[in-house]
């Protein structure tokens, strides 16, 4: 722990005699039970550790918080400190919930956090930085050794020598006809409509260059139903109806179980079910470069001190605990998540240079590509999402990204094109 960091608790402790605690209200989303149990633990800590501080830890649904927090904020019952997946930064801050972190959190831990921990929490309106996150994402490609092996097919170890179309497709073709193979690719489409096909699909459409939206006009015609995004999607239909992608009724673990999938398309979040499952089998494979570049996925849930908190300096401390290297790392070392300080991946066994899954630092610095930092995300992942398991369902594939295209336009310009975005 810095010197720094114990002069502020042993000050707060002094403090606390004099005028008592004081409590700050924290919202997390309650995901993935391991997060949780180092989170809990993490508030149990500082609490007992320091008196002037109690914080009361609130854990709601996943998957409606971004409304609750919405309905919070129109009713002015926000809490101080409140976590939020990377992406909504945009729409929270030209929303009015957020307060820049300039001034609050301490610089030298800024300067130590990844560059695309930055990129994310930074608001394109006016370039403040309004989020942290204790931690980032990875997304690529695991794979059953044993599996590409059987298939006589290369194995890629890094960003530089990383599949094609070309060769990816015929990757597939060779492990479906690999016995012991049921489906070549897991997609994760047992996870449903939702963020996952935005994060986890859309860098297809990237690699091709394709996109949701244009990131300078703001606007979605003309990108997101361009050739490039049509062609990206009607490979995932092809690779559907070939039978090569596992069926969303089939579940979660046929690549780490059953051992019936030779590549699984997915995140960190993934590391331990598949070291447990396929231990010394398992490879990780960077992201195929599907077009004139590779892309990968980028941001997680970080955090942000509302606009109308009281205590800010004191949401500001709990945060900087939260981010002390060896924090960081209790919770990375939970869910196989990337560490967002550099001298925390410097301590990780999983993520420093040699460490199983480096790749994912790797592809963060080369070819990460953020979800759109812009207030009408919210209606862009929605209806992306209806889009795309419509056209992995074998609908229409130019009919549906038209519909999509006029949503997302209709939203945006019934906003007038969300001020700055639109100048």
């Amino acid at each position: 722990m810095c010197k720094k960091f114990i002069i502020v608790l042993i000050w707060i402790s002094f403090a606390s005699t004099l005028y008592g605690a004081q409590t700050i209200q924290v919202w997390f989303h309650s995901g993935k039970g391991e997060e949780r149990e180092v989170l809990n633990e993490q508030v149990k800590r500082f609490n007992q550790m320091q008196s002037e501080i109690k914080v009361n830890l609130v854990l709601l649904p996943e998957g409606s918080y971004n409304d609750q927090v919405n309905a919070a904020a129109l009713a002015g019952d926000l809490p101080d400190l409140l976590d939020f997946d990377g992406p909504y930064i945009a729409n929270y801050v030209w929303s009015r919930f957020l307060r820049p972190l300039d001034g609050l959190v301490n610089k030298a831990i800024i300067q130590d956090l990844l560059p695309s921990i930055i990129k994310q929490g930074t608001y394109p309106g006016d370039g403040r930085l309004y989020s942290i996150g204790t931690f980032d994402s990875g997304l690529a490609l695991w794979g059953n050794k044993q599996l590409l092996e059987k298939a006589g097919v290369r194995i890629p170890t890094s960003v530089n020598n990383a599949w094609d179309l070309k060769e990816f497709e015929e990757v597939l073709a060779k492990l479906a006809a690999t016995s012991g193979v049921k489906w070549p690719l897991d997609l994760k489409l047992n996870y449903g409509r939702g963020e996952w096909f935005t994060y986890g699909l859309s860098p297809i459409m990237q690699s091709m260059g394709g996109d949701l939206i244009d990131r300078k006009r703001w606007v979605s015609s003309g990108v997101l139903n361009s050739k490039a995004s049509i062609e990206a999607m009607s490979l995932l239909q092809k690779w559907n109806k070939q039978g090569w992608v596992v069926n969303a009724a089939s579940g979660d673990n046929k690549f780490y179980g059953e051992k019936s999938v030779g590549l699984s398309w997915v995140g960190h979040w993934m590391w331990q079910p598949h070291k447990k499952g396929l231990g010394d089998d398992l490879v990780l494979i960077p992201m195929p470069k599907f077009g004139a570049k590779a892309v990968t996925g980028m941001g997680s849930w970080n955090w942000g001190i509302t606009a109308k908190s009281k205590h800010p300096e004191l949401a500001a401390k709990f945060l900087e605990f939260l981010l002390q290297p060896e924090e960081i790392l209790r919770m990375t070392n939970a869910n196989g998540a990337v560490p967002a300080r550099l001298s925390a991946i410097a301590q990780s066994s999983l993520y420093k240079q040699g460490g199983p899954l480096h790749l994912f630092i790797e592809q963060l610095k080369t070819i990460a590509v953020p979800r759109p930092f812009h207030p009408a995300y919210p209606i862009i992942t929605s209806v992306y999402a209806e889009a795309v398991d419509h056209i992995i369902a074998g609908g229409n594939i130019e009919a549906e990204l038209n519909k999509a295209v006029r949503k997302i336009d209709e939203d945006i310009e019934d906003n007038e094109g969300y001020p700055p975005f639109g100048k």
